[in-house]
């Protein structure tokens, strides 16, 4: 008896600072925000999941768990406000809407509502469509879905300004966020740059056979669904750049601020960021952040994380990094929208 009861002691012990740190670590905002999961009708497929983050005057508590982080919102508290501008995140390979929830809360945190999908099949517990020809086509439709219905089908579609709507993408969701705004990539290209490139997307599509790397069964450039209502979007490190190149981004009208890790060997910026970055020119506010890689763009792994996404470069802190982020990225969408 005298050791369960030492064990039982211990075990209280080791919860009891698991709940501490938890709670130390929380993401928490100025300002109360909600936070709900909906669910969005997909003509072609199963309904898409999305996290909804938004400004309320329920109280917040840390409650929510969303992928490794814990938040301190309202739980499906009443939305506040009216007018509201609507920000869409669409989240890298193998992603979820928690990728970026410190930048959802800083953006609810200041007035937007913001709606992240998980993009079905292309999420960090289903990959059965990445590398089909259909993968990238589906992330454009993902977003359109979300967009329509956030604007028409949500309760509080109403308190929604339909003239004020930007969008966040991250690498795969930065391929995404670019053709939503009007770029029109040709993906014939492939083949040729990854015959000559190691960088990580022609390894994920080489690795699972993709017709992708066959020229005669890529979808058209026009395939994709392009959103005139999106005014302004953040492109974070975006998968498949060099596709875009050199008249791909010719019909773009919204404004871009543009992010690249100058560490990043998943996407390098030379055959990515850099080239957007030159094709759109005075279109866009380019930032080359030093010591970045490519997952340092993820929110800052506060609990726990596999050390891949949560390792970064010697000296960077990636905490620093996105205060600074998301403070400019609020900024650039309350000035252009």
């Amino acid at each position: 008896m005298k050791w369960l009861r030492l064990g039982m002691i211990l075990i209280a012990g080791l919860m009891a600072a698991l709940i501490a740190f938890a709670l130390a670590n929380v993401l928490r905002t100025t300002n109360p925000v909600g936070f709900t999961l909906i669910e969005v009708p997909d003509a072609d497929g199963a309904p898409i999941h999305v996290g909804v983050w938004y400004p309320t005057q329920a109280s917040p508590r840390p409650t929510t768990l969303l992928g490794l982080n814990l938040m301190s919102v309202a739980p499906d508290g009443p939305i506040a406000g009216a007018d509201l501008p609507l920000i869409l995140i669409s989240h890298g390979n193998g992603g979820g809407p928690g990728s970026h929830a410190d930048l959802a809360l800083a953006l609810a945190d200041s007035g937007f509502v913001v709606a992240a999908p998980t993009h079905t099949g292309d999420n960090y517990a289903d990959q059965s469509a990445v590398g089909s020809t259909h993968w990238l086509l589906d992330r454009s439709r993902h977003i359109h879905a979300t967009l329509e219905y956030m604007l028409g089908g949500w309760p509080s579609h109403a308190l929604i300004n339909a003239g004020r709507v930007g969008m966040f993408g991250f690498s795969a969701g930065g391929f995404t966020a670019l053709t939503a705004v009007g770029g029109e990539p040709d993906l014939r290209v492939i083949a040729t740059h990854c015959a000559a490139s190691a960088e990580f997307v022609c390894k994920l599509l080489s690795d699972s056979n993709s017709a992708l790397m066959h020229p005669e069964s890529v979808p058209p450039a026009g395939a994709f669904i392009r959103d005139a209502r999106i005014k302004a979007a953040v492109i974070a490190a975006p998968g498949l750049g060099f596709t875009f190149v050199p008249d791909g981004l010719r019909n773009v009208t919204a404004r871009v601020q543009l992010w690249s890790g100058q560490e990043d060997v998943n996407v390098p910026e030379a055959s990515n960021t850099g080239l957007i970055s030159r094709a759109l020119g005075a279109r866009t506010e380019f930032h080359s952040v030093p010591g970045a890689r490519h997952f340092s763009f993820l929110v800052p792994c506060r609990l726990t994380g596999p050390p891949f996404l949560c390792r970064d470069a010697k000296g960077f802190d990636r905490a620093a990094f996105h205060a600074d982020m998301n403070t400019q990225v609020v900024t650039f969408f309350k000035k252009n929208l």
